[in-house]
């Protein structure tokens, strides 16, 4: 009993310690403050962030925000490095806290922490609660006030209420700002040629699995299963579907596009995917009356879409159409896993994502914000004396568009590969504008409720991020733009120049 009565009393004369490195000077943090200790996550970069906030990371399926400790004591980064750590901060919000190196957990006799001279001892840009003599009296390890230096460093923002829902009503265009009836589409290749769906039957544009389960005795048209959202998706290849042979169908580039038909989920597997683009009425012709007539894959094109002034033909498919009678009896004889009426069961409003990528990072934008995706045009017109993120503009069916680059708007380098370029329209309640990313790389679907705040640690600088997709199954965070913070957080009265009426009066 006298063990057990006095082992408090030894506690409450010692402190336990995780000790670490930062430039080679040695730091303390309390035990109690850490969660625990992990290698450096990769993470998801936030485009303008504050200098100390290395990112975004994933911890077993929670968005949880990085800061470097270089960052945060002033201190000049450096690449990384086989010792380098992450303190997993524990509190009320989760942080976590990049380090050089962990030297050690110990326990430190109260009358051994100084706290009287340490602000003395402080260099410019640190904050400490105390300090102590190491182990072997070589060196001080200063205790630092990590809380302290997170607020000083993170402006913490006021979050708007039910911020969640307002992902779901960014800035759909108005119909008055709307030049006639336009219809959204997605366009891929199959065999060299262009084809097109219209975006509203396309739930999701996913990478194709680089392996499948195979279907027994099926033909070309059945490509095998992949797990698509806790069930299994069939996919079929729009080569059969659509009559043209499957030789040359592996290239690297193929995508999935998941549509419903007769009630039930399927992958039509494209070569790869072009572009989004908006189609207007009166440039969207139905079919010849000679090719409906034919029994082939021109059978299955319900309109042609006629664009660049009718330069390009875009066939238009409609997922009923490629699935007539003739083709579900040879999906049936395929032996095909049926799948249920209602596979993916929507019980919370969804929200779909054009997924983009900059360097090793992807950002979405809500898909009714996105007017078209298209090559980057050969020519861009100049705008003397404007901001050097602004390439210029372009004449886009008779309006004037201001074109942006993403890379100089987020002080990021110029892409080494300028030919693999995509232009994303962008529309807002105020603004229409061309974005120039790296490549497009996706349409994904998922429920708001689904779709995490951006941590407040990210602070005022960051607040054009305004949510975060977590996808822990394949690693990825996918962080959410606000599209009206994109076009106007600086820049508001340049982009209000640009306006279309301001455009058509342009040259």
């Amino acid at each position: 009993m006298a063990e057990t009565h006095g082992a408090p009393a030894v506690e409450a004369r010692q402190r336990r310690f995780l000790t670490f490195r930062v430039d080679e000077r040695l730091y303390a943090l309390p035990a109690e403050q850490v969660s625990e200790v992990i290698r450096t996550p990769s993470v998801a970069r936030l485009p303008q962030g504050p200098r100390s906030l290395l990112g975004l990371a994933n911890l077993r399926g929670a968005v949880l925000p990085v800061a470097t400790a270089r960052g945060l004591l002033g201190k000049a980064e450096r690449s990384a490095r086989a010792s380098d750590r992450t303190i997993v901060l524990d509190g009320g919000a989760p942080a976590a806290l990049a380090v050089d190196a962990i030297d050690g957990l110990v326990s430190v006799d109260v009358g051994r922490i100084e706290t009287r001279q340490v602000e003395l001892a402080a260099e410019a840009g640190e904050a400490f609660t105390g300090a102590f003599q190491s182990s072997d009296d070589t060196d001080v390890a200063r205790i630092l006030d990590v809380r302290r230096l997170l607020d000083a460093a993170f402006v913490q923002r006021e979050r708007p209420k039910q911020r969640s829902q307002a992902v779901s009503v960014t800035a759909a265009p108005d119909a008055a700002d709307d030049p006639g009836d336009r219809e959204q589409l997605v366009t891929f290749d199959v065999a060299h040629q262009e084809y097109g769906l219209a975006l509203e039957t396309v739930q999701e544009i996913l990478p194709a699995p680089e392996t499948t389960a195979v279907v027994p005795r099926s033909e070309d048209l059945v490509l095998g299963v992949m797990t698509y959202r806790d069930t299994l998706l069939p996919l079929l290849s729009l080569r059969g579907l659509l009559g043209f042979p499957a030789e040359g169908q592996k290239g690297g580039r193929e995508k999935v596009l998941v549509t419903r038909v007769g009630g039930a989920l399927v992958g039509l597997v494209a070569d790869r995917v072009r572009a989004i683009l908006s189609a207007a009425a009166d440039q969207v012709d139905p079919t010849p009356p000679m090719l409906a007539a034919r029994t082939g894959g021109e059978a299955r094109v319900k309109a042609i879409f006629r664009g660049d002034g009718g330069r390009r033909l875009v066939s238009i498919l409609a997922p009923e159409q490629l699935f007539r009678e003739d083709a579900m009896r040879r999906l049936g004889e395929a032996h095909l896993p049926t799948t249920p009426a209602d596979p993916v069961e929507i019980t919370h409003v969804q929200q779909q994502f054009l997924v983009f990528r900059l360097g090793d990072d992807e950002f979405g934008l809500p898909i009714e914000t996105v007017d078209e995706v298209a090559r980057v045009p050969d020519r861009i017109s100049r705008v003397p004396k404007t901001p050097k993120f602004l390439e210029g503009v372009i004449n886009l069916r008779g309006e004037v568009l201001p074109v942006v680059d993403q890379r100089r708007r987020f002080d990021m380098p110029a892409f080494a590969h300028p030919e693999l370029r995509r232009l994303v329209v962008l529309r807002t309640e105020r603004h229409r504008a061309g974005l120039i990313v790296d490549g497009v790389s996706e349409v994904l679907r998922c429920s708001l409720d689904s779709i995490e705040e951006a941590p407040d640690l990210a602070g005022e600088a960051t607040r054009l991020v305004h949510g975060v997709v977590n996808l822990p199954a394949e690693g990825r965070l996918v962080l959410l733009l606000d599209p009206a913070e994109l076009l106007t957080r600086t820049e508001r009265s340049l982009l209000d120049a640009f306006k279309p009426e301001a455009g058509k009066a342009g040259p």
